[in-house]
C-alpha cells in the first residue's frame, strides 16, 4: 500500500484541483439549498486526504532518501523536451506537507472567519486552487512547469485579493498584486528562454550538472542570473517589487494566512532549486545579497511605523524573506529552507492570531485597540507564541537556526552578524509594539465585550502553537540542526563566539525598548513636525509608489500618449487618405461614364502614360 501511494504522490496536487471542481455547484449558483457550506466540506475532504497522502509519502522518503524521479513527457519537437518532471525526495515531500498542513488549517479557519460571507463556495474553490499549484510546486522537478505553476499563482492571487470585488481598494490591491507580479514573471521567462537556447535542461536535479560545466561567460550568466531573479524577487514581495504584499491586506483573512507563509515561500523554493545557475555569476549572487539586505532593513523600518495589524505583519514577511535571499547568495540553501520551514509557521499563526483580533472587534487599527488579553486568551497565546517562533529567542527553533547559521562550517562575515542583529532588533520591536496596542492596557470601545474566538478558529491556532513550539525538537529529530549537547561553536573566530549573544540581546533590547516607549492611542500621527515627517516615510513604505508615479508610470503614460498620437494620425491617418483618395478618384471617374468608346480609350491611354511616367522616374 505504501509502495503504491508513493508511486502515486504526482496525484496528491489534483486533490486540490478535485476540490476546486467540486464547489462549482454551489460557487455557480446550481445548487442553493443547501447553502455553501458543503462546498467548504468537500475542499476541507479534499486537503485532508492530500495530507494524509502525503504524510505517508514523507515518512517512506526518509526510509528510502534516494529521490526519486517521474518524468511525463508532453512536447517534444527537435532539441526542445518539454516533460512534466516531478521528484520525491525528503525535501520535496517535506515542503509538500507543509503546504498541505498550513492550507488544511487555513481552509479550517476559514470556516470560523467566512461563515457569513454570501461567497463561501467561490472562496474554497479559489483555496483549493492556489493550494494545488503550491503543492504542484513543491515536488515539480522541471523550470517550465514550476514557470507555469508560479504563473498559476499570480492568476490565484489576483482572484483571492479581489474575491470581496465591490470595495474599490480592493480591486486596485488586485490589480497592483497581479501587474507587479506580472513584470517579475516575464523577466523570468526570458531568463529561461535563454537558459534553453544553451543547451540548459529544464529538470532541476540535471541544471546543477549542466552549471557545472556551461562554459558561459561573464557577461551571459550575470544577465541570465539577474532574470532568472526577478521571478522569485516578485513573487517573495522584494524591492523594488514589494508593494504588492502590502496592498494584499485587503483581501480575507483565511488567503492573507496562506500568502504570507507559504505562498511567497514558492518564490523562494524556486530560487533555491536555481541557486546552481545562479552561483556562475558573482554579480547574480550580490545582487540576491543587495536585494536581501536591502528589503530586510527597509520592510522592518516600514513595519514599524504601521498601524494597520495586516499590513505590520506583512512587512515582517518581506524582511524575512530577505534573509532567505541573502542566504541563497551566500550559497547556503540549507539555512534558506530552514529559514523558510521556521518563518511559515510562526507567520501563519501570528495572521491566524491577527484574523480572530479583526473578526471579533471588526477593527484593525490597533490605536483602536487594547485590553484583550484577559478578554482573548487564546488568540494572545497565539500571537505570543508566534512572534517567540520569529524572534531568536531561546528556545525557539529561530534561534537554532540563526545558531547554525552564524556557527556553522564557513566563514561569517561580520556584516552579516550586523544584519541579523538588525533585522532581529527591529522585528522583536514591532511584534511587541503590536501585541502592546492590541493586547494589554485598558480596553478601548471596540474591545470591551470582544469574546474568545470559535472552534473553528481556536483549533487551528492551538494546533500551530504545538508545532511552534515542538520546531526545535522536530528539526533536531531530521539531523537539521546542530547538536544540542555538543559545542556551541565551531569556529573560535570572534565574530562566531560572539554572535549569537549579540543577535539574542538585539531581540531582548527591542522588546524592552517596544514596552518602553509611549503609545498613544488618540493620535496616530506625532505632533512635532520632524517626527512626523520620519513616521510618514516609513508608513508610506519611503514613497515608494510615489517615485513609481513621477518615473515608471509617467514614462508609460508619456510613451502610451506619443503611441496613441502616432496611431490615430499618422498611421490612420494614411490610411484614411488612401480611403480618401479610392473614393474622390472613383467619385471622378464616374463623369466619365458618357457612351462615347473614344473617351474611354482616351482615359486607358492617360492611365497607362501615367503609369509609364511614374516607372521612368523610379527607374
Amino acid at each position: 500500500m505504501t509502495d503504491f501511494l508513493s508511486q502515486s504522490s504526482w496525484f496528491i496536487p489534483l486533490y486540490g484541483v478535485i476540490g476546486t471542481l467540486l464547489t462549482l455547484p454551489w460557487s455557480l449558483g446550481a445548487i442553493r439549498r443547501t447553502g455553501p457550506r458543503p462546498a467548504a466540506y468537500l475542499n476541507l475532504l479534499m486537503t485532508f486526504l492530500a495530507f494524509v497522502h502525503g504524510s505517508i509519502v514523507f515518512f517512506w522518503t526518509w526510509q528510502h532518501p534516494t529521490p526519486v524521479q517521474m518524468v511525463f513527457p508532453w512536447l517534444q519537437i527537435a532539441d526542445l523536451d518539454l516533460s512534466i518532471a516531478i521528484e520525491i525526495s525528503p525535501v520535496n515531500m517535506g515542503a509538500l506537507e507543509l503546504v498541505a498542513g498550513i492550507s488544511l488549517l487555513s481552509q479550517l479557519f476559514a470556516l470560523g472567519y467566512m461563515e457569513k460571507d454570501w461567497s463561501l463556495a467561490r472562496f474554497y474553490g479559489l483555496m483549493g486552487f492556489f493550494e494545488a499549484a503550491l503543492s504542484a510546486i513543491a515536488i515539480s522537478d522541471s523550470l517550465f512547469v514550476s514557470y507555469a505553476l508560479l504563473e498559476a499563482l499570480t492568476l490565484s492571487t489576483y482572484l483571492l485579493v479581489g474575491f470581496w470585488y465591490a470595495q474599490p481598494l480592493v480591486v486596485t490591491a488586485a490589480r497592483d498584486a497581479f501587474l507587479t507580479k506580472r513584470v517579475g514573471d516575464i523577466i523570468l521567462l526570458m531568463g529561461i528562454v535563454a537558459l534553453s537556447s544553451l543547451g540548459a535542461t529544464f529538470t532541476f536535479s540535471e541544471l546543477e550538472a549542466w552549471a557545472a560545466t556551461a562554459p558561459l561567460p561573464p557577461l551571459t550568466a550575470a544577465l541570465i542570473g539577474l532574470a532568472l531573479i526577478a521571478g522569485p524577487t516578485g513573487k517573495c514581495a522584494q524591492f523594488p517589487l514589494n508593494l504588492w504584499l502590502d496592498e494584499a491586506m485587503e483581501g480575507p483573512n483565511p488567503a492573507s494566512i496562506m500568502r504570507n507563509s507559504i505562498v511567497v515561500s514558492a518564490g523562494a523554493y524556486v530560487l533555491i532549486k536555481l541557486q546552481p545557475v545562479l552561483g556562475l555569476s558573482t554579480v547574480a549572487s550580490s545582487a540576491l545579497v543587495a536585494l536581501g539586505i536591502l528589503t530586510s532593513i527597509g520592510a522592518s523600518l516600514m513595519a514599524i511605523a504601521q498601524i494597520d495589524i495586516k499590513r505590520a505583519l506583512s512587512h515582517s514577511t518581506s524582511a524575512y524573506l530577505g534573509l532567505v535571499f541573502v542566504a541563497v547568495g551566500l550559497q547556503q540553501v540549507d539555512i534558506a529552507l530552514l529559514l523558510l520551514l521556521t518563518h511559515a509557521v510562526s507567520k501563519a499563526l501570528l495572521f491566524m492570531s491577527a484574523g480572530s483580533v479583526i473578526l471579533n472587534t471588526s477593527c484593525q487599527n490597533i490605536t483602536e485597540l487594547g485590553g484583550l488579553w484577559s478578554r482573548m486568551p487564546a488568540t494572545a497565546s497565539a500571537f505570543v507564541t508566534g512572534s517567540a517562533g520569529l524572534v531568536a529567542l531561546v528556545p525557539i527553533a529561530t534561534f537554532w537556526v540563526m545558531r547554525r547559521w552564524v556557527n556553522g562550517f564557513w566563514e561569517v562575515p561580520w556584516w552579516l552578524v550586523l544584519l541579523l542583529v538588525a533585522i532581529n532588533t527591529l522585528s522583536a520591536f514591532n511584534l511587541t509594539r503590536v501585541f502592546r496596542s492590541v493586547f494589554l492596557g485598558e480596553a478601548q470601545p471596540k474591545t470591551r465585550r470582544c469574546p474568545e474566538t470559535t472552534w473553528p478558529m481556536a483549533f487551528p491556532m492551538v494546533a500551530l502553537i504545538v508545532v511552534t513550539g515542538l520546531m526545535p525538537w522536530i528539526l533536531q529529530r531530521w539531523q537539521l540542526l546542530l547538536s544540542w549537547t555538543g559545542p556551541w561553536v565551531t569556529d573560535d573566530s570572534i565574530i562566531t563566539l560572539v554572535a549569537m549573544p549579540v543577535i539574542t540581546s538585539g531581540g531582548f533590547v527591542g522588546c524592552l525598548a517596544a514596552l518602553a516607549i509611549p503609545l498613544p492611542r488618540n493620535w496616530a500621527r506625532s505632533a512635532q513636525r520632524n517626527w512626523r515627517f520620519a513616521q510618514d516615510f516609513l508608513a508610506y513604505d519611503f514613497y515608494i509608489d510615489r517615485l513609481y508615479r513621477i518615473t515608471v508610470v509617467w514614462l508609460v503614460q508619456i510613451f502610451s500618449t506619443i503611441a496613441n498620437w502616432f496611431d490615430r494620425y499618422i498611421l490612420d491617418g494614411a490610411i484614411n487618405l488612401v480611403g480618401f483618395a479610392a473614393i474622390f478618384s472613383g467619385q471622378a471617374l464616374r463623369y466619365n461614364v458618357s457612351g462615347q468608346s473614344q473617351f474611354y480609350l482616351l482615359t486607358i491611354v492617360a492611365g497607362i502614360s501615367v503609369l509609364f511616367l511614374l516607372m521612368a522616374g523610379m527607374f
